[in-house]
């Protein structure tokens, strides 16, 4: 274990892409509204640096409505059958020009869904969102995808990062980081 915890993460992401697994970027997100109840799904992490973890959204969704009432999350990596890191902090938008940036650097297919989603609404049927789909291909063209002003993306700071590897009968090694005035502080937790 490294003493810088973005060192390790960058180390366990890096051997689960080489591990073959389908999505080594999907991370369970956790969020709460401002009642508290909770909700988690999974997305994609689209950067990771000393700044925080990237993921990029609809705007009118669930967990960006949690994350305007509630700027503070967790999230999990689970690369099997032996790693897991949970990394806790505050959430902030990413600047426009980040957002930008990403957005065309995706695939043409995923920016003209990101047009025709109305993410986590109710539909009448699949065929809707293929007429949205279609839609959206005869008001772009063949011309650029712009990014739409709904669907940017948020940067969780870590406050926390913990990770977890499976170890022979159950005596697993976790150790676990947090961020005080002075950086990270490392403390091995038992199971």
């Amino acid at each position: 274990m490294t003493t810088d915890p973005l060192d390790q993460f960058s180390a366990w992401l890096q051997a689960a892409k080489k591990s073959g697994l389908a999505e080594p970027t999907a991370m369970a997100l956790a969020t709460a509204d401002a009642t508290g109840a909770p909700s988690v799904r999974m997305v994609l992490l689209k950067g990771a640096d000393p700044r925080g973890f990237v993921f990029y959204t609809n705007l009118g969704s669930p967990k960006a409505s949690d994350l305007a009432a509630n700027p503070k999350a967790e999230l999990c990596f689970y690369w099997p059958p032996d790693r897991q890191v949970r990394v806790r902090g505050t959430v902030a938008p990413t600047s426009a020009e980040e957002a930008d940036a990403y957005f065309a650097s995706r695939p043409r297919l995923s920016q003209l869904g990101a047009w025709a989603s109305r993410q986590s609404q109710p539909l009448g049927g699949y065929a809707e969102l293929e007429r949205a789909v279609i839609a959206c291909v005869a008001r772009f063209g063949a011309g650029t995808v712009p990014r739409p002003h709904f669907w940017s993306g948020f940067r969780l700071v870590p406050s926390q990062i913990e990770f977890w590897e499976q170890r022979p009968f159950r005596l697993h090694s976790r150790v676990r980081f947090t961020r005080g005035p002075e950086g990270w502080d490392q403390q091995a937790i038992y199971p």
